[in-house]
């Protein structure tokens, strides 16, 4: 069988190997199985053209002279062009190569609880911050500053001041309201004092002071934040009947929509933020109310108080009171209804990372919550949250850089963040924005600076896991040339820990699948083989001691879920499958001992029925191997052991495993001795057997099988055992019309077979002798045979297939049957 990739979720095929000498079977995949964007090269069947005294072989062990001039003209494979592939195309590829195995992407187990750091995190319980923790009005602080940032405006000299009483100018206690005026006269005073403020704010009322070279610290300049005096009318007639409400604490409800009526009336006065006078009344009020312990009444209230740009400790205990209140799955709608998502991502984008670390850490664990719920990210994508996370992880990466070391407690921050990236790539638009922001290489830079965080390795790892299944992706990942060596880099830290390996092989296997030039870089990597082996025999061994423990007395290996070193090993085969496809690692590993051996190895204690998928790559990754006719291959070497654990997956009810042990023959059968060993083991039988089952694969496989044996003129007999012609003959006339290389290599089978022929009725029976005088004219009949309701591009594909691949070889078979049959009557055209 050719060399060929197992691909990932997506099922891509990939390109066999460009040797222009080799005609290996390959099995084909019908046009339905097929998806846009196969990766990989478009190859090439050398054609056909025999004269009549050759006859033919799978790969090439006795070339007719025609095939031979075609060897030096044609090759196996073009180079792809730049264009787009048509279908025909896609369906060349994948017909040439094997078909796909789809491999799992790893499951993640849904938390039971949500925590800052799950049960499967590697931090201790003393090592991280606290999931749970009390609230209460205590907590928060009454005076209330801003931060000082490193570029700002210089204060202003004077602050503009509305007329105010005595009463509420020294004390803070909350007055009664006056009388209210006129509804046009409310509208003048506060449109008057929204623009004072709006001037105040941008500095437009009176010129920037000076500040005395005494308040300059570090060159950095300092000052105190400009607050603006409110419009007394507006206060007392709007802002204190709702704070008096509030007060009250009457019930829930009403406090509820006390909150609600007090944001939509701060923001109508332009006094959210911090800029203006007695915020800190406001505050004081919310602060008290959050004893109340009502989660609706919480949410409002932090919505309200992030409003009011509070800072340092206030900003930390209020992200604690959001992120303890999103700990609860109930209150998901609730979070929803009051768009506190909005709120926390302000925090992210305008607040400070380094002054704020913890209130970052809780404000981020309250998103990574929200993003769990499917129905939030739309919401957060729309929003701008990759793009927020994103800058984060820049910032942090370029800060790393310029330290030359992590920062403190940014570990715990990247977790949150990277749980709730991993959360993000599930949405097409989320992996549109990473790919746009070129994301991918900021997750590579953390996870080689964090190598020594696996919580945060695991989580970049996940997000890889998911990206890679896609091949826009895929692709940008493979186009990260470090992304190499730092995934060896994390298998050889954590060789034992499973979770965290099996993603990355999972990675590797994607990569590998659909990029040749990624196999080439993976392999120039130092160590790159050496430690892909080492972690296959360090999971051989846990497996097979878990084999060992788990004895005959336990349930039917059948019934028992995948073991998590099963898991790995299933990866790793694929990821080597993958690698063989290039010539250059290749010949390596099917020379290479321990490669061999810990694969022979996997199929002497594994079975089909313990583990379809291990075993299935583990054959698929022998069979790439078995292509390469190279000096000192452990495949030749070993090929009469491989042959007989072949055995096992042919007797099996698996029809998968048969499939590509048939392929294997079919490489193996161009040997001597293994024909031989097929024949005596009366596996031609299977073979013969195998052309009942209507399957295009199958069929093909097992035909190529048929055709290496009728090489050998003392094994020419064995087609007309359990009626071998009439199958044959059956397949053309199934499959002729819709699968010409089939068809071709039916011909080739019934030509080698026929080399000795002196009577075409004797040779191939009369009723098979009439059929093919009919089938094969009209499948010669370009007009009949390329009649079919295909789109043009499986037209065009058809036809070429037609004219290179079958025509030559039938009409020579034809002409061989017509020049050796006695016609007693004209035979009918059939009409197809």
């Amino acid at each position: 069988m050719s060399p060929a990739l197992i691909t990932g979720t997506l099922g891509l095929a990939g390109s066999p190997l460009p040797c222009a000498h080799s005609q290996f079977i390959s099995c084909p995949v019908p046009p339905a199985q097929q998806r846009p964007g196969s990766a990989g090269r478009r190859p090439r069947r050398p054609g056909v053209g025999c004269l009549p005294e050759e006859h033919f072989i799978l790969k090439g062990k006795m070339l007719s002279p025609n095939d031979k001039k075609l060897e030096k003209l044609d090759p196996f494979y073009r180079p792809s062009m730049s264009k787009q592939k048509t279908s025909a195309e896609i369906i060349s590829e994948a017909r040439n190569a094997l078909r796909t195995v789809r491999t799992q992407r790893p499951f993640t187990p849904r938390e039971d609880q949500r925590k800052l750091f799950g049960p499967a995190s590697s931090r201790t319980p003393e090592n991280r911050p606290p999931s749970s923790f009390s609230l209460h009005a205590s907590s928060f602080e009454s005076s209330d500053s801003r931060p000082i940032s490193s570029a700002r405006l210089s204060p202003l000299e004077l602050r503009p001041k509305a007329p105010a009483s005595p009463a509420l100018e020294e004390d803070l206690c909350l007055s009664f309201p006056k009388p209210p005026v006129d509804a046009a006269k409310m509208r003048r005073i506060s449109s008057a004092r929204a623009r004072l403020f709006r001037a105040a704010s941008q500095g437009a009322l009176l010129p920037d002071r000076t500040l005395p070279p005494a308040e300059l610290s570090k060159a950095n300049l300092q000052e105190k934040d400009t607050e603006i005096e409110v419009d007394e009318v507006f206060w007392n007639t709007r802002i204190v009947p709702i704070l008096h409400e509030l007060e009250k604490e009457e019930n829930i409800e009403t406090i509820c929509a006390a909150c609600t009526q007090l944001h939509h009336a701060l923001a109508e006065g332009n006094m959210l933020g911090n800029k203006f006078k007695r915020r800190s009344i406001l505050l004081k009020t919310l602060y008290k109310l959050v004893d109340i312990g009502s989660d609706l009444l919480s949410l409002k209230l932090a919505k309200l108080i992030l409003a009011l740009k509070v800072s340092r400790k206030n900003l930390l205990n209020v992200c604690k009171l959001i992120f303890k209140i999103s700990r609860s799955e109930k209150n998901d709608s609730l979070i929803e209804n009051d768009s506190i998502l909005e709120s926390l991502l302000e925090v992210l984008r305008n607040e400070d990372l380094h002054t704020n670390t913890e209130a970052f850490l809780y404000c981020m664990g309250a998103i990574k919550f929200i993003s769990g719920n499917p129905g939030f990210l739309d919401e957060m994508i729309s929003k701008g949250a990759v793009e927020i996370l994103v800058n984060l992880i820049k910032q942090i990466n370029e800060n790393t850089r310029k330290c030359g070391t992590c920062l403190p407690n940014s570990g715990h921050l990247l977790v949150q963040m990277t749980a709730t990236l991993r959360n993000l790539v599930d949405s097409p638009p989320a992996r549109s924005k990473l790919l746009s922001i070129s994301a991918l290489p900021q997750l590579c830079a953390v996870m080689g600076q964090y190598m020594a965080d696996k919580d945060v390795c695991t989580n970049i790892a996940r997000i890889f896991s998911k990206l890679t299944s896609y091949h826009d992706c895929c692709a940008a990942l493979a186009n990260c040339s470090r992304c190499y060596a730092l995934f060896l880099k994390v298998i050889n830290k954590y060789q034992k820990k499973q979770d965290l390996v099996v993603r990355i092989v999972f990675i590797l296997g994607n990569l590998t699948a659909k990029n040749h030039q990624a196999r080439e870089q993976f392999s120039k990597e130092k160590g790159s083989i050496p430690t892909l082996l080492s972690l296959f025999h360090t999971f051989y061994k846990l497996d097979l001691c878990a084999e060992e423990q788990m004895g005959e007395a336990q349930q039917p290996k059948v019934q028992r879920p995948r073991a998590p070193a099963e898991d790995v090993l299933i990866k790793l085969t694929r990821v080597l499958a993958n690698l063989a496809i290039h010539p250059g690692i290749g010949p390596a590993l099917a020379t290479n001992p321990h490669a061999v051996g810990l694969l022979l190895a996997t199929l002497e204690y594994k079975s089909i029925e313990d583990c379809e998928e291990l075993v299935i790559n583990t054959t698929a990754t022998i069979n790439n191997l078995s292509y390469y006719q190279v000096k000192n291959s452990i495949i030749q070497d070993k090929k009469l052991h491989i042959a007989e654990l072949l055995i096992k997956l042919l007797v099996s009810n698996n029809m998968d495993g048969i499939l590509e042990a048939v392929r294997v023959f079919g490489n193996l059968s161009q040997d001597h001795d293994i024909c031989d060993f097929i024949v005596q083991k009366n596996v031609h039988k299977f073979m013969i057997a195998l052309l009942d089952a209507k399957h295009q694969d199958i069929c093909f496989s097992a035909c190529g099988v048929l055709l290496n044996l009728t090489v050998d003129k003392n094994k020419r007999v064995i087609l007309k055992e359990g009626g071998g012609i009439k199958k044959l003959v059956d397949c053309l006339r199934h499959f002729g019309p819709t699968d010409w290389q089939l068809a071709c290599l039916v011909c080739k089978t019934l030509w080698n077979f026929s080399e000795n022929i002196t009577n075409a009725s004797s040779c191939f029976g009369d009723e098979d002798t009439n059929t093919l005088l009919v089938l094969l004219p009209s499948f010669l009949d370009e007009e009949l045979a390329l009649d079919g309701s295909f789109d043009q591009d499986l037209k065009n594909y058809h036809k070429l297939q037609w004219e290179t691949e079958f025509k030559p070889v039938a009409q020579q078979l034809l002409n061989r049957i017509q020049s050796h049959h006695t016609f007693l009557e004209p035979l009918p055209i059939p009409s197809f």
